[in-house]
This record gives C-alpha cells, sequence and structure tokens, in this order.
C-alpha cells in the first residue's frame, strides 16, 4: 500500500520534512522524514539528527533524494491529529535543539526541572506512579559539576502514558511504540519543554514487555527496580537515579571529565557498593577500567 502523505515537503533547521502514514488493519505506521534540504531550508543543517533518534533509510525520501533519515511511530490511525502536533513541534524547535547539540547554546535544564516539578510531580504522586530523573541532568542535581543537554526520566509502564498527557503540549514525538537505536523497540516519547528560543529536550521510555529484567535496572519500566536517592533542589524534594549508573555510562563512553565530575558526587554521598558490583559485572568495561572506577570513588 502506497504511503499517504499527512504533512510537507515542510522546511525547517536545514531540513526538508515530510510526515507520512501506512495503515494495515487497525494499526498506523507514522513516519517523520528529513532530509538536508540546501538554502531553501535555511540550510545547510548545523548537524545530523542521530541523537534525536533518526536513522538512515534504505531508500530515497519519498519526495525524492537520497540522504533520507526518519523515526517512526506504531500508532490507531486516529492518532493523526496529535502526530502532526508532535511533528510540526518537532520542526518547529529542531533549529534550537541543533544549536544546543553542535553550536554550544546551552539548555535550560534549571527552568525545564522546574516546569517537570510543576507538571508531573503531585499528578504522579497522588497516582502512585514511579518517576525520577535520571542521567546527567541525575548527577547535576545532587551537585555535580556538569553541564546536561537534555533530561532523562525513568518510570514505570503506565509513567508513561500519564507523563505524555502532563507534557502534551511540549511534545516532540507521540507516546507509542516506536524504535530507539541502541534500545529497540520500546514505547516511548520525547518533549521539549520550553519556547522556540529556550528549552530543553525530555525523554522517556521503557521496554515493550515481555522481557527480563536485570537486577537494578534504570530504565526497566518495573517499579521498584531501579535504585535512587532524592536530590534537593531549590527547596524541592526531586527523585533521582543513583549516580553509579552514570559513572558507569560515561566510563563505557570513554568521558573522563565525566567520570571524575560523577565519581565526586559518589564519594560525597557514599557509594553504593551493591549497585556498582552489579554495574559492572555486566558492563563490557574490561578489569583494569572497573578498577579504575572503584578506586575513584572509594579514594579519600
Amino acid at each position: 500500500m502506497p504511503s499517504d502523505l499527512v504533512s510537507g515537503p515542510d522546511l525547517g533547521a536545514g531540513y526538508l520534512h515530510q510526515l507520512s502514514r501506512d495503515t494495515d488493519g487497525s494499526t498506523t505506521t507514522f513516519t517523520y522524514h528529513a532530509q538536508v534540504g540546501g538554502q531553501d531550508a535555511n540550510g545547510p543543517p548545523l548537524g545530523p539528527l542521530d541523537d534525536f533518534g533518526f536513522t538512515p533509510t534504505t531508500a530515497s525520501c519519498m519526495f525524492g533524494g537520497p540522504r533520507c533519515v526518519h523515526r517512526r511511530f506504531l500508532l490507531p490511525f486516529e492518532a493523526t491529529g496529535r502526530v502532526r502536533q508532535t511533528y510540526n513541534r518537532n520542526r518547529f524547535v529542531l533549529e534550537l535543539m541543533l544549536r544546543q547539540r553542535y553550536a554550544n547554546v546551552p539548555a535550560t535544564v534549571d527552568r525545564g526541572v522546574v516546569e517537570l516539578l510543576r507538571r508531573l510531580a503531585e499528578p504522579l504522586a497522588a497516582e502512585g506512579i514511579e518517576w525520577y530523573i535520571g542521567g546527567s541532568t541525575g548527577v547535576w542535581l545532587l551537585g555535580g559539576a556538569l553541564a546536561p543537554r537534555d533530561i532523562d526520566l525513568g518510570t514505570t509502564r503506565a509513567g508513561i502514558d500519564r507523563i505524555g498527557e502532563l507534557l502534551t503540549e511540549y511534545l516532540i514525538e507521540p507516546v507509542g511504540p516506536t524504535d530507539w537505536p541502541g534500545a529497540g523497540i520500546v514505547r516511548a516519547a520525547r518533549a521539549f519543554v520550553g519556547t522556540f528560543h529556550e528549552g530543553v529536550r525530555v525523554e522517556w521510555a521503557v521496554p515493550i514487555e515481555p522481557r527480563e529484567v536485570v537486577p537494578f535496572e534504570e530504565w526497566s519500566g518495573r517499579p521498584g527496580v531501579a535504585r535512587t536517592s532524592t536530590a534537593t533542589w531549590q527547596d524541592r524534594s526531586i527523585p533521582v537515579s543513583r549516580p553509579e549508573y552514570d559513572l558507569v555510562r560515561a566510563a563505557e563512553h570513554h568521558r573522563p571529565e565525566q567520570v571524575e565530575a560523577v565519581a565526586a558526587v559518589v564519594r560525597r554521598l557514599g557509594v553504593d557498593a551493591e549497585l556498582l558490583a552489579a554495574l559492572l559485572g555486566r558492563s563490557p568495561l574490561d578489569s583494569a577500567a572497573r578498577d579504575s572506577l572503584r578506586a575513584a570513588v572509594e579514594a579519600t
């Protein structure tokens, strides 16, 4: 069945954009397409869209031309209006997201956290839905000397959808099944919390069931699995995942300055030896790198 054009070609941030849908029975695959657009799209773009989950296609874009990348979402046909809304917001904030990624424009993480607390904290607590801030922003909230570029949220399966409802106007991707490079098929969403002039990207996802959950997994989507702590920031208590997660992740990504900054937070809090042992036990780091991390957090 040929693809049905929902929007486009549209211009923005150096790219030509298009939204299409392919319907098969009760499900519809919605696709964001993006292609380097040249001067007509205010190009060239500042950089590729890899960090935003886009992957190369095996063919040219629907509207012609090579070097096409895309994002796909599996949703009911009735979600068309909602997907069009998220697609358009993605286009409108993409220039700023690229500047934050490639031109050292700071993300306004502090204001993003304030807005997340305002919108999420009370409703999720009232409904008994677990959520927390992870990644570099979690470490930053604990006092780490980092400059986060986005905010990663951990939550449960129910939390994925509820957070999407609470952040509806900020969504740049619809809540639903999609492919996240490196994580596989997940139920997820992305938002850009802020305006077209300042803001921060927010992401949250859980694996598609069923699957076996490993001990202390940070993004399992199951309540009570991840080890968390509490950050006090601007007189507010914020749930955050333990910094050991980001410590091991930074080492795996070969980011020594981040390792040093996170290790300082771990030392100040006191290392969670059980968690660190579990994370290192399933890490691809070699034995020397593991020993180095242990020494870094045990140093006085």
